[in-house]
């Protein structure tokens, strides 16, 4: 049994601690907000002041991945958050009538709702289970270290009160945490940091269903887009949901996003924008800006191996994806689940860090690569505001293929439930021949064409 400190109480944070007691280790889970989620999501959501965590207030989902790791290894949060609103939606409903079962099928399966379910959820499990301390309101404020043969071991944490002596430190703390300043200080040698710029901007509104509406359009969770900009619609908990507009940063429309007015004429100009915003949904929010958004991919290792032991980051403390895919809650569940697995093998040794970092290698990290390849390409088609030939065609053309194709679609929910990486879903010969033949029968396909041009747009932004 290993006693586990937990740096920071976000998703992964609190995954990282649950799963670790239920493991059979203890934990302590250090967060510097005082505040605890409760049941009244409203007011946690809307009257919460996160600056530490800003994307709190976006729109989040928890796919296939995620969802698995919940039914399977913490049964409660899953039924907690379906009784506090929370919905499941199968990718293949988006057709009239289900395709046959197949293996594999039933994790097909999207939880919708709001961050603060999830997190709602997570914290009543904590309180309930007796190997788990919460420290909220009490800020990790730096490390406990010694100097190893190989490499700086970590040996606990500070605080205002204190320190805290753990066999794991666990840094949940998020890409704006300060592991990476507290390693510096005691020594440790830098890790090697990968990040790439994604040059989007999304601009996000909150709506709730008139009352007696249970739920909206069929097919909700479709993303549309053009040549310079997107539109997504996402459903999340009790009635609530959210409308999401995506632009590049260097468009200068942006700014005017942020008027409500302005905001909604531009997304009705979109096909969920419109479906959804014609209901007669009462708005909850303002629009809800967040920009500067990259893909951060932060191991605690280099070339040399790992940098530091004792000490290993989950969530977006390792892996900071954008949330184009929506792979984050997955990805820091998997990670949690990692620890809280293996937290008896020498948690302080080199070869645990080696361990846990070739892991991260193999599980984590082809995910982020392929964040990273998506979002380049709508990058590079919103800077330029132009269509696209050639395989980004043949690309799209599996998309649009997939919401008329039931075998396109599996293969692309595999893909978007981190059931299957897309290297291997999108080459089946079966997937190819289908999105193929759709092309030979649309030969004047063009990519990209769905919502607004040019002209409109500024018109609609112009107020």
């Amino acid at each position: 049994m290993a006693h586990v400190l937990v740096i920071g109480g976000g998703v992964g944070g609190l995954a990282t601690a649950l799963l670790a007691a239920r493991h059979g280790h203890t934990a302590e889970l250090f967060e510097r907000d005082p505040r605890v989620p409760g049941t009244a999501l409203d007011r946690d959501f809307f009257g919460w002041r996160r600056p530490a965590v800003p994307q709190a207030t976006q729109p989040h989902v928890v796919l296939g991945a995620a969802r698995a790791v919940l039914r399977d290894e913490l049964p409660d949060v899953h039924a907690e958050m379906l009784r506090l609103g929370a919905r499941e939606q199968h990718e293949l409903d988006w057709f009239e009538v289900r395709p046959p079962q197949r293996p594999g099928d039933e994790d097909l399966v999207m939880l919708q709702a709001r961050r603060i379910v999830l997190e709602s959820a997570f914290t009543t499990a904590l309180r309930a289970e007796p190997g788990v301390v919460l420290r909220h309101g009490e800020p990790v404020t730096g490390l406990t270290t010694e100097r190893g043969a190989h490499a700086l071991r970590v040996t606990g944490v500070t605080t205002h009160s204190g320190s805290s002596a753990g066999d794991l430190v666990v840094d949940a703390g998020g890409r704006r945490g300060g592991a990476e300043r507290w390693l510096a200080e005691a020594g440790c040698r830098p890790a090697r940091v990968e990040r790439h710029r994604t040059g989007l901007a999304y601009f996000c509104r909150w709506y709730r269903l008139p009352e007696g509406l249970a739920q909206g359009p069929r097919r909700p969770w479709t993303v549309t887009g053009g040549a310079f900009a997107g539109c997504a619609v996402l459903p999340a908990d009790n009635r609530v949901f959210a409308v999401t507009l995506i632009v590049h940063t260097r468009d200068d429309t942006r700014s005017a996003l942020r008027d409500p007015g302005v905001f909604e004429a531009a997304a009705r100009a979109f096909p969920p924008g419109a479906a959804w915003l014609d209901l007669g949904a009462e708005s909850l929010s303002d629009v809800l800006a967040t920009a500067s958004l990259d893909n951060r991919w932060s191991p605690l290792a280099d070339e040399r191996g790992p940098v530091v032991a004792g000490l290993v980051p989950v969530g977006d403390a390792i892996a900071h994806t954008n949330p184009t895919l929506g792979q984050g809650t997955s990805l820091a569940l998997w990670a949690a689940r990692r620890v809280a697995r293996t937290a008896d093998r020498e948690p302080g040794s080199v070869r645990f860090a080696a361990d846990y970092h070739a892991w991260a290698v193999r599980t984590l990290k082809p995910w982020f690569d392929f964040q990273v390849v998506a979002d380049a390409a709508v990058g590079e088609r919103f800077a330029t505001r132009a269509g696209r030939t050639g395989t980004a065609r043949e690309a799209a053309a599996l998309f649009d293929c997939a919401l008329e194709d039931p075998e396109v679609m599996r293969a692309r929910a595999r893909v978007r439930h981190l059931a299957e990486p897309p290297g291997r879903a999108y080459a089946d010969p079966g997937i190819r021949a289908r999105v193929a033949r759709w092309l030979a029968a649309r030969p004047d396909y063009t990519p990209n064409a769905v919502g607004p041009d040019r002209g409109e747009w500024e018109k609609l932004t112009a107020g």
